[in-house]
């Protein structure tokens, strides 16, 4: 491929190129950076500090513990850490749920493409349309040279109203924004919907949250019903769904992407998730590490490894679409990001790699070296060591 700058120009056979400068990786694949679709960067301070548990409401408790004793400062550390760690695995590019906004005026400009997402939750408090969108424009101000973009994330349904879903679509709408919210990720948070009951609404009924909205819907069809969410909205989870729910989800296929995090699937000791369900009827699938409060690493490779194992009838170019062209469509961003195609924004990685054509997905999907070749914006991103060994 020829770049200029931060595009990728031309791509071709090597002997109809033309270009005065060459750079030989020798035998590697080159291809894009991997996206990931869902991450919490601030939690990356977290790994293994929570015993692996089936009790969402626990785990909830649990981490709420662990927020109020940490700085803004170690929190600050935490996502420069957590942005090695991604470069290290070849993402180029990061959805990051950003749950401490006032952390922005103190941190440089992301080592890679990064999507801030605002969190949102209004679990005992109302926030009226003119402050969720001041909020939301304050937090995107001043930065634009920074790689990416903004969004928001009302964070669940059990922890942001439907006034405050509402005011996030219309911001979203008129601002041109994503959006991506947490959706029926637990059977407790689908108890509550559904039926009015069990521990996450014991759990939450005495903190003060409003619970007239339970026992009417799914929390899938609470959102849809209800209007709540922009066309183009992310859905992280979607663990927890009814016939009923299957349905709507095939009926709107066009108007949502789905992300699901395998390696905090299995931490959460959760049920089958039907990933082959979600590819036979269409809709947008991607693949996202969560934070190190529910995972071991942030690693992408072991998320595409992971499906592998448990899907093997998804084939290896199905599952590397979901962590390069898929989260790049979920984003607006598809023909320029997550492709190598001549207008694409040069986002790239070298996987060493010395085999013939027909075994490249599944030696992709297999990786399990560290990634030494990095661009971002056409730009070596170095590793935290130094500048990238040449392959």
């Amino acid at each position: 491929m020829r770049l200029d700058g931060s595009k990728i120009v031309e791509v071709g056979r090597w002997e109809d190129m033309k270009c005065d400068k060459v750079d030989d990786l020798g035998d590697v694949v080159l291809m894009p950076g991997l996206i990931n679709a869902h991450c919490h960067l601030d939690y990356s301070g977290m790994r293994n500090a929570i015993l692996s548990t089936s009790s969402f409401s626990q785990w909830v408790r649990r981490i709420n513990e662990l927020k109020r004793i940490i700085s803004d400062d170690e929190y600050l550390e935490a996502i420069a850490d957590g942005f090695q760690e991604l470069r290290r695995w070849g993402t180029t590019s990061v959805f990051n749920i950003e749950a401490f906004p006032e952390l922005m005026v103190r941190m440089p400009p992301p080592p890679i493409r990064t999507w801030w997402f605002y969190e949102l939750l209004d679990i005992r408090n109302r926030i009226h349309t003119e402050d969720v969108v001041a909020g939301a424009l304050g937090f995107f101000e001043h930065r634009p040279n920074w790689l990416g973009a903004f969004g928001l994330s009302p964070h669940a349904p059990y922890t942001t109203s439907l006034e405050l879903y509402e005011l996030c679509r219309i911001c979203c709408e008129k601002y041109g924004m994503p959006l991506m919210t947490h959706l029926a990720e637990t059977e407790e948070e689908f108890r509550m919907f559904a039926k009015g009951e069990g521990p996450l609404y014991d759990f939450l009924a005495p903190l003060g949250r409003n619970m007239s909205d339970t026992g009417k819907y799914t929390p899938l069809q609470h959102l849809v019903v209800n209007n709540a969410l922009p066309q183009g909205a992310i859905l992280t989870h979607m663990n927890e769904l009814s016939e009923e729910d299957w349905v709507l989800l095939e009926k709107r296929k066009e108007d949502f992407s789905v992300v699901h995090c395998p390696n905090c699937h299995i931490y959460f000791q959760r049920e089958f998730f039907d990933l082959e369900r979600f590819l036979s009827i269409g809709v947008n699938l991607c693949l996202g590490t969560d934070s190190l409060a529910s995972n071991r690493a942030l690693n992408l490779f072991e998320e595409m490894r992971t499906v592998r194992e448990l899907y093997p009838a998804i084939s290896p170019e199905e599952i590397v679409r979901m962590v390069t062209v898929n989260p790049a469509r979920a984003i607006g961003w598809a023909g320029r990001l997550g492709e190598i195609r001549e207008g694409a924004v040069a986002d790239l990685i070298a996987v060493p790699y010395d085999g013939g054509l027909s075994d490249v997905y599944a030696e992709i999907v297999q990786n399990e070296t560290p990634i030494d070749w990095l661009k971002v914006q056409g730009k070596h991103v170095p590793l935290a060591t130094g500048e990238p060994k040449a392959a």
